[in-house]
């Protein structure tokens, strides 16, 4: 019985150890990984690829397809800033997406000054759920060293 005990015993650890893994979820990226310059505009909403990692903690964050993905069920905290240079015919913004739905949009369209627009949501996801920004249609957004345009998200607590 010792024995038993013993093993039910390191079996509890062991899913304590990978629950608190699970908990450790959080990313920030900028748009460009080095350089500066205007992604867009296109003519359709086109999916954005935040290629410079500042920290991603977890490994949810894809920076060769720009998709978040879950690891576990529970409440996330998402932020996405947006930075344009400003033009008489061209706004800057992207939405935040949760599985191809619209959650929230950062836009500002500025005419002649640089411009900037932030948004975030928290979201309840599942295990494999994914979240990405997508590009709104017939705009630019800047970044440089400066990293003015960000995406960022963090687990809150699971559920």
């Amino acid at each position: 019985t010792i024995k038993t005990k013993a093993n039910i015993t390191e079996k509890q650890v062991e899913a304590l150890r990978k629950d608190r893994e699970v908990r450790r979820v959080a990313f920030s990226t900028s748009l460009l990984d080095s350089g500066s310059g205007f992604t867009g505009p296109f003519n359709t909403h086109t999916n954005l690829i935040f290629r410079n990692v500042f920290e991603n903690i977890g490994n949810a964050y894809n920076p060769q397809t720009g998709l978040f993905t879950a690891p576990a069920r529970g409440a996330y905290h998402f932020e996405l800033y947006m930075y344009g240079q400003g033009s008489p015919t061209l706004a800057s913004g992207a939405v935040l997406m949760k599985n191809g739905q619209h959650i929230c949009i950062a836009y500002e369209h500025q005419p002649s000054h640089p411009s900037a627009s932030s948004n975030g949501a928290t979201l309840l996801l599942e295990v494999g759920d994914v979240v990405f920004l997508r590009q709104w249609e017939n705009t630019r957004i800047y970044d440089d060293g400066n990293r003015h345009t960000t995406f960022s998200g963090h687990l809150l607590f699971t559920m």
